[in-house]
């Protein structure tokens, strides 16, 4: 047997079932294309017929296996590090079975960047038939605080003759709109997972619409949402890290029959804020909660005090939080005290205008000094269970000429934000576009589930 034959045999060998589905896709796929098209022509039978005979002659099938077996077949593989990662444990999992590799990882700089410090960093790796490393790119996010949210890190180690190189790189992180919707069957996370919509997203939501309703207490069974949100990708790639999702565009929710609308306004600075299809802001003075969304275990009313064993009015309200998490000021004031207040534990109070004055306690720590200024959402500590607690949690208190007052209906009856004529205009193109999606959107309820 010629050598041409005898390579084209091991390679159809080889190859059988591959090359076997191939023809029957194809010819799948020009099944289908005839099932669509011939119904747009006439009725066949009123067509003349003629009947073409014509000899054809296949190229040699030898030539065209021989074509196909010089190609070199190449594997990709995607999988994330993890901190107990070696670089040959991280190798097997990616199917690279290349000793020198390995060692590349080991001893280059730049490469042992791809295991050192946290794990969670997104691989992909190229290889050959036989396993060998031909490239390895590793995503994550990018080392500089202020550019987390905008970009990511790229760390390519490549193999090029008998060289190898490693090269690290920042770029700017791609933006796909997408529409999602749900119905509220239990709470807002459940879902939003049900969905399948990131945690970020769900976070917004209650955020944009606190002034609205209350997620605690006004959510009913039946509600339901719809949102146009940014995905996040690297090279293409949905990132693993913030859960992929950027800023919610335009959302509806509709909670006991009436619906809530929020569509994100602002300039290419990327400042701005939500307004209702009014063009009424959706931000007030004050925000509903010195937290993100969070659990509320003791709102504004009596409760039993776990500590003292008698009821008593609760003048505030207590978030069930992990310690450490961030607490941030509800509005723009001065900072009337930082320091330990007896069963409050550490405490930021700080004074408003309009002689009112909200005060955090039991934080682990404070991050303001008294007489500093501080702006509306700007951290100010972080839970803690100083003082008289029996859990990590945050207290926090209203008042309004010294008087103790419900924190949300503060927050709901506080001055919203307008827009000027100019930009009334400039809103209403905007609206018009996010409208458009929203409706789209809004189909899928019922569906649970999300499009781009």
């Amino acid at each position: 047997m010629a050598p041409s034959s005898s390579k084209a045999q091991h390679f159809l060998t080889r190859h059988r079932r591959g090359i076997t589905t191939a023809i029957v896709v194809l010819s799948t796929g020009f099944a289908v294309t005839a099932f669509g098209i011939a119904p747009l022509a006439p009725d066949a039978a009123q067509l003349p017929r003629r009947v073409i005979t014509e000899s054809v002659t296949p190229e040699n099938l030898e030539a065209q296996v021989d074509a196909l077996g010089s190609q070199l077949m190449q594997l990709v593989r995607n999988d994330v590090t993890r901190g107990t990662d070696s670089p040959d444990a991280l190798l097997a999992r990616l199917g690279v079975r290349d000793a020198a590799a390995a060692s590349f990882l080991r001893s280059d700089p730049t490469a042992r960047k791809l295991l050192a410090g946290r794990s969670g960093k997104m691989v992909q790796a190229r290889t050959r038939e036989d396993g060998r490393l031909i490239e390895l790119i590793a995503r994550y996010p990018a080392e500089k605080p202020e550019q987390f949210k905008t970009h990511f890190t790229r760390l390519s180690i490549t193999h090029t003759g008998n060289q190898w190189a490693s090269h690290l790189e920042t770029s700017p992180l791609s933006v796909q709109v997408k529409l999602g919707s749900g119905t509220i069957r239990s709470t807002l996370f459940a879902a939003t997972d049900d969905a399948r919509l990131p945690d970020p997203v769900a976070a917004q939501l209650a955020e944009i619409f606190a002034t609205d309703l209350d997620f605690h207490r006004e959510l009913r069974k039946g509600d339901t949402f719809s949102v146009v949100y940014e995905a996040l990708t690297a090279d293409g790639e949905p990132i693993a890290w913030n859960e992929g999702a950027g800023r919610v565009l335009a959302a509806e929710f509709v909670n006991g029959g009436r619906p809530h609308h929020a569509l994100w306004f602002g300039n290419e600075g990327g400042r701005g804020g939500y307004f209702g299809l009014d063009g009424r802001s959706k931000r007030r003075m004050f925000l509903a909660s010195p937290m993100e969304f969070s659990r509320v275990t003791s709102g504004f009313a009596m409760r039993f005090h776990p500590i003292l064993q008698n009821w008593r009015a609760h003048l505030g309200v207590d978030y069930g939080a992990p310690q450490g998490t961030p607490v941030r000021s509800v509005g723009d004031g001065t900072v009337e005290m930082a320091g330990w207040k007896n069963g409050y534990g550490n405490v930021v109070q700080v004074r408003h205008d309009n002689d009112r004055t909200t005060l955090y306690a039991h934080l682990s720590r404070m991050d303001v000094k008294k007489g500093q200024r501080v702006d509306q959402g700007q951290r100010i500590g972080a839970v803690g269970m100083t003082g008289w607690s029996t859990g990590p949690h945050l207290h926090f208190e209203f008042r309004v000429r010294g008087q103790h007052q419900d924190p949300l209906q503060v927050a709901k009856a506080s001055e919203p934000i307008t827009l000027d004529a100019a930009a009334k205009r400039r809103f209403a193109e905007v609206a018009q576009q996010l409208q458009a999606k929203l409706d789209v959107a809004e189909t899928l309820v019922g569906t649970q589930g999300q499009a781009e």
